[in-house]
């Protein structure tokens, strides 16, 4: 996609430009010569603007939608606003007040501030809030198992904060029913309090230097059900997604598919997660406009996200919005920055 540089505008073409696409994204509606020539510090005539927008629409920055007398931008003409000419305004008190409140209101777990934090973006955003939670390795609590059959059975993995994780898993031969109290014993005694990879470490560590009294069916148990709750929890996507009714505003209802496309988009979370995490290695705040990025290609749908970071100062997750194209980029950006900056307080 082809895009014109801010520099090769003419003062009245960017003028009339910029005052377009503001009125654009504050009322959603085309706009039209006259609404612009009736703005504050414009001295030209209806015709003179239409004949701006004219030489604008051939360069691919507005485009004429149906039958009306307006122009909107296109996402060209969006990108390059965004890029060269918005005039980004701070959070209001008001703003990061609610959000610091939001926050401070979690408390427990940092989940519950993740939580916090889309939940107040997406109220005062009127788009749908977003976060990426940092990936964390669970530490183990329990581990227990329920034979299911003389091949598998269900593998029970309580972990420190409570969570309860079950997977079936294929069993050694001559499992016996002592082997299986073996396990939840040695794990209560052992391996309780360890990361899964400290579990796993400790387990070959004692192993190997015969510590470990544990029978051999019992052994292959515990470092199946380590594997399989290691591996699945790395690989499951977390995101937090709330506000979603956000999304059916008044365009939204005017254009039921756009936004059945967009929810249908939210619910495949590990597209998302990998369009996040773009923003997590490059660190620094990314503004996704439409067709920029294939997820959003049929929804028309933008995506505003900010990395925040932990103790160490390292990106640990992303938080953000997605709404439509149109929204106001120049309240929201700044916004979502202020959150991902909370956030990081709150982590260090």
């Amino acid at each position: 996609m082809s895009r014109t540089p801010v520099s090769e505008l003419t003062e009245r073409a960017r003028e009339v430009f910029r005052l377009l696409v503001e009125n654009y994204l504050g009322s959603g509606a085309p706009v039209g010569s006259r609404t612009i020539s009736r703005l504050p510090g414009i001295n030209l005539s209806p015709a003179s603007i239409r004949n701006v927008m004219q030489d604008l629409e051939e360069a691919g920055l507005l485009s004429h939608p149906h039958t009306s007398a307006g122009r909107v931008p296109t996402e060209t003409g969006l990108r390059l606003f965004v890029d060269g000419m918005m005039q980004a305004a701070e959070p209001s008190l008001e703003e990061r007040t609610a959000i610091e409140t939001r926050l401070a209101r979690g408390g427990g777990p940092i989940e519950d501030a993740l939580v916090a934090a889309t939940a107040a973006l997406s109220g005062l955003s009127a788009c749908a809030g977003i976060v990426l939670v940092p990936k964390r390795e669970p530490v183990l609590r329990q581990l227990g198992f329920v034979q299911l059959s003389p091949s598998q059975a269900l593998a029970v993995m309580v972990g420190a904060e409570g969570s309860v994780e079950n997977r079936v898993i294929d069993l050694p031969p001559d499992v016996t029913p002592a082997s299986l109290a073996e396990v939840g014993n040695y794990v209560s005694a052992r391996l309780s309090g360890l990361t899964l990879q400290e579990a796993r470490a400790r387990l070959d560590g004692e192993i190997r230097d015969g510590k470990a009294a544990l029978d051999s069916a019992a052994r292959t148990l515990i470092d199946r059900g380590l594997a399989v709750w290691s591996e699945d929890g790395a690989q499951r996507p977390v995101l937090i997604v709330r506000g979603q009714a956000n999304l059916l505003d008044q365009e939204g209802v005017a254009d039921l598919e756009r936004v059945r496309q967009l929810l249908e988009e939210l619910e495949g979370k590990e597209e998302i997660v990998r369009l996040l995490d773009s923003a997590r290695a490059g660190q620094g705040m990314k503004i996704f406009i439409g067709s920029e990025n294939k997820l959003f290609a049929l929804s028309g749908s933008s995506v505003i996200a900010a990395p925040y970071r932990g103790g160490d100062g390292k990106v640990v997750g992303v938080v953000g919005v997605i709404g439509p194209t149109r929204l106001n980029y120049a309240r929201v950006v700044p916004m979502v920055d202020f959150t991902a900056q909370a956030l990081s307080r709150l982590m260090a």
